[in-house]
């Protein structure tokens, strides 16, 4: 049976917006009015939202940039930051998501109890978890219809709360700054700007609603964003504009003093309460409803006991063995009666996830490898204010309780660091050890020893007789490399001694000149003069090393005439998993303006959506990227499709356009024919990239370059290249 999947609206936006208009709206907004004043309140409303809006861009720039798997945040965090910081997080995430159900519980029946005051607490306790569990029993799609019900109630509510302002005396004398009275629990013996934005906070969460379903979204990479931003956007917007009405329809003291003034001032007080007991309804069914999908990928990962069967889906696609965990955790919350002792814990592993969001997005950009090209870019002063703010506000709130919950992640990262736990997707990690410092190789190493294809970057060997080879090439080499790539030249000796002195005088200026770039470059000279054996050796010894290259890049003078070696260099490459870049500029047009690139790609297979390939075109486009961003220009694609079985559609296109992620304004166009008839039509161009399919010898592209009378780059893939990643 086909998994029931859902869109932006269903997945992401409503279960966001429920989330986040919660109880606090309805009972506790009027008071933090009357105790903080309108600029008071708005400041706390400001700053409140300034670290979910900034966890919220965060977590949809990288949900723009990775294929999410089931979890959410929990999925984000593994794939940057590993399996065990990811697991750390999402392990405490998932209890703080399974106990909030029991503490929406609580809220409904606080509000249920003045329409049946007589009824035993507990019984309407365990009531209304049956209802809760038995809508999200039936099915995650039974139950986001519940939600649709709830959400037209809660905006009728809200037109009631706004329809105050016409059946009251309104107020407009604002009390602009607040005296801190204070509440009734503490009999008005005064409070305090952050007191009153601890009471608010919970407000705003809820930002993660809609990620913890990214298992079940048809795009999670396009709904995440896009339904994320919208909810914190019009929530805060409500937030905002309901401090004037609470300040126009009652005095401050009224505010202080009754938490009901939206209710009782409504235009219509019913649909009020009912938006209440909705809020709280749609808060607990969003959480058990996303909670077991946490579960479910920890269980995927084997990262708990028992992993196999948490991993199970029935027939509808439900998680229902970690939702029958999660019930019961649920059930232990509700037999605890009383929250008040944990709930802070609770709130500090969602700050503490918000927290994680933004690393990752701060990581992802400050190493800039050419895996992260989110379609969603953000400063890199949103995830640090993200980051910073959130891990401040955990202190702010509760010191104590805050270093508890650090410490109680820490032994959750050790457990699952001992248990060494192995990813099949990998991560990110590799990358980041590499920058931070050398010391990191052997962590890199043991965490996975293999190269990864999401911490891919263009690290050149560059071969090198003559210093023309080099002189021809420094402007592309740069554009290839710049700004996180490598290059390491491997100079030949010249048996004329002079030559060879006036050869490593070039090298060490022309090194000088990559180091002033900032970018890593170092040479040898080898003491041989045969050219394919010197190049095959020295790709065999490096592999052995951990900071190796992984292309070997070879310029060719299009007016030569002998070409074996470079035909027998391809097969070494080959043979030794290094990719090739081959260069042959035009004798009169070398690299033109430097704006225009033709990308041509070629046999692409069928299956290439599912299997996440496009064969031998990975590094191809890799490049022609790479060397766009660096050139600031344009980019048009050209796919040669003659396979008589294959179709290729306006979807895939956009398929495509969306998974590489290619710049806004990149055309893509389908072409049949001979490959050297299309590329001699399309001459406005400075530069053609092409694949090297098999079969194809060097002397066939000197041929198209001389043909087309257009500077070209063909490139070869290792097996370490994925643009799709």
């Amino acid at each position: 049976m086909t998994k029931k999947t859902f869109g932006t609206f269903a997945g992401v936006f409503t279960p966001t917006t429920l989330t986040i208009l919660g109880v606090i709206m309805y009972i506790r907004q009027p008071w933090v009015v009357g105790n903080a004043g309108v600029l008071g309140a708005v400041a706390i409303v400001l700053l409140a939202v300034a670290i979910t809006l900034t966890t919220a861009l965060s977590l949809s720039s990288i949900t723009t940039n990775v294929r999410i798997g089931s979890g959410g945040a929990f999925s984000l965090i593994s794939q940057s930051l590993g399996l065990e910081i990811g697991g750390a997080i999402g392990i405490p995430f998932y209890f703080a998501q399974s106990i909030a159900v029991a503490m929406y519980i609580f809220g409904f029946r606080e509000g249920l109890q003045t329409l049946v005051p007589g009824v035993n607490p507990i019984i309407l306790d365990l009531l209304i978890f049956a209802l809760v569990m038995g809508i999200a029993f039936i099915s995650t799609s039974f139950a986001f219809k519940i939600q649709y019900v709830i959400l037209g109630i809660i905006v009728l509510s809200l037109i009631s709360i706004y329809g105050s302002l016409f059946v009251n005396e309104l107020n407009f004398n604002y009390e602009w700054f607040g005296t801190y009275p204070g509440s009734i629990e503490n009999d008005f013996g005064g409070s305090s700007f952050w007191i009153v934005f601890a009471v608010f906070f919970p407000a705003v969460t809820g930002v993660m609603a809609g990620a913890n379903m990214s298992g079940d979204l048809t795009n999670p990479r396009k709904s995440i964003p896009l339904g994320t931003i919208t909810s914190v956007i019009l929530t805060t917007v409500i937030y905002i504009s309901l401090i004037f009405v609470a300040a126009m329809i009652a005095t401050p003291e009224e505010l202080a003093k009754n938490y009901n003034v939206f209710i009782d001032k409504a235009l219509f007080g019913p649909i009020v309460l009912a938006g209440l007991l909705g809020a709280t309804l749609s808060s607990a069914l969003g959480s058990f409803v996303g909670a077991p999908r946490i579960l479910l990928a920890l269980g995927e990962k084997n990262i708990l006991p028992k992993s196999q069967k948490l991993a199970k889906l029935s027939k509808k696609g439900e998680p229902v063995t970690a939702m029958m965990v999660t019930a019961f955790i649920v059930l232990f919350g509700i037999s605890l009666r009383n929250l008040n002792t944990i709930a802070p814990l609770l709130t500090m592993f969602f700050m503490i996830t918000y927290a994680m969001v933004n690393v990752v997005a701060l990581v992802e950009q400050t190493l800039g490898l050419p895996s992260y090209r989110p379609t969603l870019k953000i400063p890199l002063i949103i995830p640090a204010i993200g980051a910073f703010g959130s891990i401040a506000i955990m202190f702010i709130l509760n010191v104590l309780v805050a270093l508890f919950s650090l410490i109680f992640i820490l032994i959750f990262y050790m457990y699952l660091v001992r248990m060494n736990i192995k990813s099949a997707a990998g991560d990110s990690r590799s990358g980041l050890f590499t920058a931070l410092a050398e010391w990191a190789t052997k962590k890199t190493n043991a965490l996975r020893p293999q190269r990864e294809v999401r911490s891919w970057r263009p690290d050149l060997l560059i071969p090198m007789t003559m210093t023309k080879e080099l002189r021809s090439s420094y402007k592309l080499i740069h554009s290839i490399i710049y700004p996180k790539g490598s290059i390491k030249i491997l100079a030949l000796r010249n048996e004329n001694e002079t030559e060879q002195r006036n050869i490593e005088s070039f090298l060490r200026n022309a090194i000088q000149k990559f180091k002033e770039n900032e970018l890593s470059a170092s040479y040898t000279v080898i003491d041989n003069t045969d050219f394919n054996t010197t190049i095959n050796v020295s790709m065999q010894s490096l592999n052995a090393a951990f900071f190796k290259p992984n292309i070997v890049f070879v310029s060719v003078d299009s007016l030569g005439t002998n070409f074996s070696y470079y035909d027998r260099l391809l097969l070494d490459a080959k043979k030794n998993s290094f990719g090739t870049i081959i260069y042959i500029p035009f004798s009169t047009a070398s690299l033109a303006i430097e704006k225009s690139i033709n990308l041509w790609m070629t046999n692409i297979p069928i299956d290439w959506k599912e299997t996440f390939s496009v064969r031998n075109n990975n590094l191809s486009t890799l490049i022609a990227l790479l060397i766009r961003r660096n050139w600031k220009g344009s980019i048009e694609v050209n796919i040669l499709n003659n396979n008589p079985n294959m179709t290729i559609t306006h979807t895939d296109i956009e398929d495509l356009r969306t998974m590489v992620r290619f710049p806004k304004h990149t055309s893509i166009s389908i072409k049949q024919g001979d490959l050297l008839e299309n590329v001699k039509m399309e001459r406005n161009t400075d530069v053609n990239i092409f694949s090297i399919e098999n079969g194809m010898t060097i002397e066939t592209m000197v041929k198209m370059v001389n043909e087309s009378r257009i500077s070209a780059i063909f490139c070869a893939d290792s097996e370490f290249e994925n643009v799709l990643v």
